[in-house]
């Protein structure tokens, strides 16, 4: 599968696609499309979780670091998600258009605020 900008239509990007026989091609655009949201989401986790701060040499203790890492990612992100919706409550803001509901502020990604209406914080979620 091959992508090309909008911006700089001489920029392509490939994708090697395995699945089975029977996936259509938007499928396949909607799961290399959820990569980047899932690369945003393990970044966040690891500027913010210490997710890559283990130091293990066993499988138990790296399942375990990344266990509570991830945990405490998604306790972050619920919080962080209670608190845009009682902003939204209180007073709306202008927010940049963006497919995903992280933003980077400086050397961290947070979790915006989204425009008013239901608030999802399915980009990390499984």
């Amino acid at each position: 599968m091959a992508r090309r900008s909008i911006s700089d239509p001489g920029e392509i990007a490939y994708y090697l696609a395995y699945a089975p026989v029977g996936v259509d091609i938007p499928e396949l655009v909607r799961v290399a499309g959820s990569r980047w949201a899932i690369e945003e989401c393990f970044q966040a986790a690891k500027n913010e979780c210490g997710l890559d701060q283990y130091e293990v040499r066993r499988y138990t203790g790296w399942y375990r670091h990344i266990t509570l890492a991830m945990l405490a990612h998604a306790v972050l992100t619920a919080l962080a998600a209670q608190d845009c919706e009682a902003a939204n409550g209180a007073a709306e803001t202008d927010q940049p258009s963006s497919r995903s509901p992280w933003q980077r502020y400086g050397a961290c990604l947070t979790l915006s605020c989204p425009t008013p209406g239901p608030m999802t914080t399915d980009a990390c979620m499984p």
